[in-house]
């Protein structure tokens, strides 16, 4: 706590203790930001009175990235790693949404297999992020098993982010104009094998939670805003489909093949944090369905796009070709321009939508790229969704947001 609140606390403090008896006292309370329930450096201003939250005032930028200013320094390639440490727990989509706004401005089309591999890994990182936010909440709720549960599941996954990329976070896998590199042998294997398991580990979560008391009481009935105000707050994924709007860009603006695919869109009806979690575990079964498409009918041909002076060319390709070398060379060094223009392509992250609204004044670097993330649009709900509760509630309240913290500080 800074000078300033001290000094703020402690004369609310004295004005308290000299009000007449039986009027209101008022407290004001730092939550984070290094309360472990904050999932990050978040840092909540409590008012309260007694145990009753008065007010929520969430005060952010305690990681100050800058990632956005980082990306006008970089080629538009570059920035792709940029991308990967903004929502950590999902940086496959934050690949993809970026790369999508890239290639609208270069009008490439990407291959089909490219784009089914794109499905399939970014549906893999929903599932990671689904299992981080239920072993974490579960913990916040006192609940330790299920966090050792989801992360034991967790672990096979970044087992096969490593696999394909050789990253088990920032992988950097999807790329302008398609993929880094090919899939590794066996790669149908190592996927299937999971995948066939993962339902029977869901089952085991569900049967643990669904009807426990205990989880009932800490959710059922907490963490409510109608939903109207929601779509005012700008607050999507989860959450708004938990208050039963069947809203997902997978399914309203398909992108990368997504039309391609069966799947449901699972809704809930009370807009509490027993809603977000059934909403999120429906969504891990709904993924599940997803990669076994991809398993069974994976189309076959190259990974990236048909564009030499952007994509890198073949290695094999390099040591018989000098013009692969020389576009090899260029590529690396200098980067490769963009048309001049604006674009946006928002996609269904894992806690809602994602976009980046690149701008392009036909250099090698982007003019401006601002980042469309659902984390900073659902944290808008934070001070409404507090108002008036328990301060007992605000941890299951917090925990059912799902927010990341570096999609917040840009």
């Amino acid at each position: 706590m800074s000078e300033i609140d001290l000094k703020t606390t402690a004369a609310t403090l004295e004005a308290e203790s000299a009000a007449p008896a039986g009027t209101t006292r008022r407290m004001t309370l730092n939550m984070g930001p290094q309360h472990p329930s904050t999932h990050g450096v978040l840092r909540i201003i409590l008012d309260l009175d007694g145990e009753t939250i008065l007010s929520a005032r969430p005060d952010i930028g305690f990681l100050h990235t800058g990632i956005e200013k980082q990306a006008e320094a970089l080629t538009y390639q570059q920035v792709v790693t940029l991308t990967d440490r903004m929502d950590y727990l999902s940086n496959l989509a934050n690949n993809l949404a970026y790369c999508l706004s890239v290639e609208k401005l270069l009008q490439l089309e990407i291959p089909e297999r490219a784009q089914w591999i794109r499905v399939m890994l970014t549906e893999i990182s929903r599932i990671n992020s689904h299992l981080v936010w239920l072993g974490t909440h579960c913990l916040d709720l006192g609940a330790m098993s299920m966090f050792f549960y989801c992360f034991r599941e967790r672990e096979d996954i970044l087992r096969i982010f490593e696999y394909f990329s050789g990253q088990r976070l920032m992988t950097s896998y999807i790329r302008v104009g398609g993929l880094s590199v090919e899939p590794p042998r066996g790669w149908e294997k190592v996927v299937g094998n999971f995948i066939s398991q993962l339902p029977s580990k869901i089952d085991e979560y569900e049967g643990l939670l669904t009807e426990n008391p205990i989880f009932l009481k800490r959710a059922k009935q907490v963490g409510y805003l109608p939903v109207e105000r929601l779509l005012e707050l700008g607050v999507t994924g989860p959450m708004i489909r938990a208050a039963g709007v069947k809203w997902d860009i997978r399914k309203t603006e398909p992108y990368s093949s997504y039309e391609k695919f069966d799947f449901n869109v699972p809704v809930q009806q009370d807009g509490d944090v027993f809603a977000r979690f059934r909403v999120r575990m429906d969504e891990m079964r709904e993924s599940i369905k997803i990669v076994n498409q991809c398993l069974a009918g994976m189309p076959g041909g190259p990974i990236r796009a048909e564009a030499p002076k952007v994509v890198l060319p073949d290695r094999e390709k390099m040591k018989t070709q000098m013009e692969a070398l020389i576009y090899h060379f260029k590529i690396v060094t200098e980067g490769f321009r963009v048309p001049a223009g604006e674009a946006y392509v928002p996609v269904e992250s894992p806690r809602g939508e994602i976009g980046f609204y690149v701008v392009s004044d036909g250099t090698s670097k982007p003019a401006r790229v601002f980042m469309r993330t659902p984390s900073y649009g659902n944290l808008q709900a934070l001070s409404e969704l507090f108002h008036g509760k328990l301060i007992s509630d605000s941890i299951a309240t917090l925990g059912s947001m799902d927010f990341v913290l570096g999609d917040v500080d840009r």
